[in-house]
């Protein structure tokens, strides 16, 4: 490789890392509903995949809207947002409150509370 070839390798590489962070930086949503399985799946990569996802919305700021649920995906999902300090809203049918565990967190900073419809 010589030395223009090696330049225009380089400015991809810069070019790719810049559009890498202005897209893992920013996002034109403040807020995503995701509705997801109360249970933890047959596969260990449907939790992994939960756990990453939160993990994503994090490191987009963007804050989670979901079903509510303590347990399975939506409780992976829901804990890894909370837990990297953005804000969890659940939101659950009444017809749903007697069969679901809730996920209500104490902590002092912006609670979780479900929205009973």
């Amino acid at each position: 490789m010589d030395a223009a070839e090696h330049h225009v390798e380089e400015t991809k590489e810069e070019e790719a890392a810049q559009v890498m962070e202005t897209t893992t930086a920013h996002s034109r949503f403040g807020r995503i509903c995701v509705f997801c399985g109360s249970s933890q799946g047959k596969k260990k990569s449907y939790q992994d995949a939960a756990v990453e996802l939160g993990e994503e919305l994090v490191s987009r700021n963007i804050d989670l809207v979901y079903g509510g649920g303590s347990v399975g995906l939506m409780g992976l999902v829901s804990r890894a947002v909370y837990n990297g300090g953005r804000h969890v809203m659940g939101v659950i049918p009444k017809t749903l409150m007697p069969r679901e565990v809730l996920y209500v967190t104490t902590l002092s900073r912006l609670p979780k509370t479900p929205v009973i419809v």
